[in-house]
């Protein structure tokens, strides 16, 4: 296996790796494995790996096969490298390309580009390729292989959006991380300081924009040691029972734990976690259910007022909206996706910290107007979120810096 990577700025490289398919169903096949990142500024870079590539295949007399489910952007970049690429391989076998995303596949689609052909998965395209046609009316003619019912949907569409907002607003903290890293331990480039973070991340089981954005917001380290003098905290007692065993060590383990709860309590069908990210000092969406990709796409932008989010986190206290249509605290946009997407009735509650900060929200949604939790629910749902700031704050200062510590003792040694 050969691996290249195509730098696009700050964001982690795009990484093509080759394998030849051994074997049936299609043996003869070359794969072309890519993950990372991709934007208009890296699509020359990703263009000429991917020539690289190809031209080796048909040297080789090899079909190639790109398998683009780990590329994290793409839109007008993919379409246009692909369309060039595409043309340049006239007369040559086309290129198959599997597990797109969304917003690619629809792309290819309506562009109907000659030369390439799209399938859900590698093992669609495998099973084309192995298939030996003999007579030229049997050879397929161009057709999107995501035709009706692959083709994306406007809830896929929608997760795709939301998704690329979110790394929108992550790309530029990692840089940041990056770019600390690399004046601290002298690194030489910020390719070297994405795979200690990385690796950190993995070996820690911590969110990579969790990661980077505590190395944005934590005091420098002035020694050896990050944090002299840290001894082990005990996991605090909840007081709530939780369903189910649940490793307190795992972040999206417990913050869906705290979700369930908090819907179970309010006997809301829907909901989601916010925690407040300190590099950026905003609420970011942590876990959802039952939320329409609509609704979650408007929610991923991020507003400083005209929700009932923002003025739990502002004033530190529960707030209530049992009339989404009437109430003057939200805003005409936020009213309008809330009603939009069968949203009438709502209850946000604050996440403070033992020293009374806000580190998140709690909020439950119901599809009836005049909807306000009971006295027992709301008790219920401030004892939930009571359990949910101190977990997060033992988390904070257990979890998340043991993994700090160790960023630190892997780029001190390999400096020495």
């Amino acid at each position: 296996m050969k691996a290249s990577a195509a730098r696009t700025g700050a964001a982690a490289p795009l990484v093509i790796e080759s394998s030849v398919v051994e074997g049936p169903p299609a043996e003869g096949a070359l794969l072309l494995r890519m993950s990372g990142s991709l934007d208009s500024q890296g699509a020359e870079a990703w263009s000429a790996e991917l020539r690289g590539h190809l031209e080796q295949a048909d040297r080789a007399g090899l079909r190639p096969v790109l398998d683009m489910g780990h590329v994290q952007l793409g839109g007008a970049a993919v379409l246009r490298t692909l369309s060039e690429t595409a043309h340049q391989r006239t007369g040559r076998p086309d290129l198959i390309v599997v597990r797109a995303r969304p917003g690619v596949r629809e792309a290819v689609h309506l562009a109907r580009l000659d030369g390439v052909r799209l399938y859900a998965t590698l093992d669609d395209a495998l099973r084309e390729l192995a298939r030996t046609p003999t007579r030229a009316e049997e050879l397929p003619a161009w057709r999107s292989q995501i035709a009706d019912p692959l083709r994306p949907s406007y809830d896929e569409l929608y997760k795709e959006v939301r998704a690329l907002r979110a790394r929108v607003r992550t790309a530029p903290v990692i840089g940041m991380a990056q770019g600390i890293l690399m004046v601290r331990y002298d690194l030489p480039d910020a390719g070297s300081a994405f795979t200690v973070l990385r690796e950190t991340s993995q070996r820690f089981n911590v969110p990579l924009r969790v990661l980077v954005s505590a190395v944005v917001a934590a005091r420098p380290p002035d020694g050896e040691v990050w944090f002299p003098g840290r001894r082990p905290l005990p996991v605090p007692q909840l007081r709530l029972p939780a369903r189910g065993c649940r490793d307190p060590r795992y972040r999206r383990q417990m913050i869906d734990a705290v979700l369930h709860e908090a819907l179970a309590a309010g006997r809301a069908p829907a909901g989601y976690v916010q925690l407040v990210d300190p590099a950026v000092n905003a609420l970011t969406t942590e876990t959802h259910h039952g939320c329409a990709e609509a609704f979650l796409d408007h929610l991923v932008r991020g507003r400083d007022g005209g929700t009932a989010d923002a003025v739990a986190r502002v004033t530190g206290r529960e707030v209530s909206v049992p009339d989404v249509a009437a109430d003057a605290l939200l805003d005409d946009d936020c009213r309008r996706v809330l009603l939009a997407t069968g949203t009438r009735a709502l209850h946000s509650v604050p996440v403070l910290s033992s020293a009374g900060a806000c580190t998140g929200v709690i909020t439950v949604h119901w599809p009836d107007a005049g909807h306000r939790p009971t006295a027992a629910q709301a008790r219920t749902l401030g004892l939930l979120a009571a359990d949910a700031a101190a977990w997060l704050s033992w988390y904070h200062r257990s979890v998340l810096l043991d993994a700090l510590e160790h960023l630190h003792g892997t780029l001190i040694r390999a400096a020495v």
